[in-house]
């Protein structure tokens, strides 16, 4: 039987995801998510069903995190609806990003044993095309400068930016990267 004492569940999940950036999908077991939980061993399987299970809803627990707080929303709403307005959007996004490290990495562990299990691929193209659509409609709806494809490009450009910041992070300093999302902007969102 599957426990729902969801702040246990919300633990468990945030240690797997620690497991995932640490050890790689392979090193992602019961045992080690509760080691990293600091629960009893068992905790972990009393929680899941499978493995399977577990990364699932990893994935899911990273897209939740990467969320924008309420206030950074209200901000970006608030603020003007030019490229260089947009560039900081850009970095703003993607100093959160790289901030949340291990969530990231967890996201790449998530891709990669994706290509080895479809229905962890199912969810995962869903819920990013799911964020894609969602950032295409905000996009629209913020009045930016730029198309939907233009959108797409940067998602593009920065989640390479961010694989970069977070596996050699010195290969750019930080006001390389600060640089190179003002010039993506800059070359791939057409001046209104």
């Amino acid at each position: 039987m599957v426990r729902r004492n969801d702040q246990r569940r919300a633990a468990l999940v945030d240690a797997a995801i620690e497991v995932l950036a640490k050890e790689g999908a392979r090193g992602l077991t019961f045992r080690a998510v509760d080691a990293e939980a600091a629960v009893p061993a068992g905790t972990a399987s009393n929680y899941f069903g499978s493995r399977d299970d577990v990364l699932t809803q990893a994935g899911a627990r990273v897209y939740e995190r990467l969320q924008p707080d309420e206030a950074t929303i209200a901000r970006q709403r608030a603020a003007g609806r030019d490229r260089e307005t947009y560039a900081e959007l850009m970095r703003e996004l993607v100093s959160r990003v790289a901030s949340f490290r291990t969530g990231y990495l967890a996201l790449l562990e998530l891709r990669l044993e994706a290509t080895r299990r479809p229905g962890l691929r199912k969810v995962l193209t869903e819920r990013v095309r799911a964020d894609l659509d969602a950032n295409v409609a905000y996009h629209q709806e913020s009045g930016l400068p730029g198309d939907a494809t233009a959108v797409k490009l940067l998602m593009l450009a920065l989640n390479w930016l961010i694989v970069e910041q977070l596996t050699l992070p010195d290969v750019f300093t930080e006001a390389e990267r600060d640089q190179l999302v003002a010039a993506a902007v800059e070359r791939i969102v057409a001046a209104e």
